[in-house]
């Protein structure tokens, strides 16, 4: 952390224009590290068993992606989380394409 840093205010640190206010940001900001963390390690968990079900369907002579599991997981994205979620899927099958 840098001196400036250091020597910011948590209220101006956060954007926030009370003490309490920041400390709940702050509170709040660690709480969004940790789900980002377990985020980033279910989808990691999620591209070790797209890895293992490629590896079978290349092994068995079929195609390493399949299309239409890929639109039923754009459709299932989209239908919880709306338009943001679709783009979020095609990331993540991204990810999880071609590990094998």
């Amino acid at each position: 952390m840098s001196t400036r840093t250091a020597t910011r205010t948590a209220a101006e640190q956060t954007g926030a224009r009370t003490d309490e206010a920041a400390a709940l940001i702050g509170d709040a900001r660690e709480r969004i590290d940790a789900l980002d963390d377990r985020i980033i390690g279910l989808i990691q968990e999620r591209m070790a068993v797209s890895a293992v079900i490629q590896e079978a369907r290349v092994s068995s002579g079929g195609r390493r992606v399949n299309l239409a599991r890929e639109m039923e997981v754009l459709g299932h994205y989209r239908d919880a989380l709306g338009k943001p979620g679709t783009a979020l899927a095609m990331t993540m099958l991204e990810l999880c394409r071609g590990r094998i």
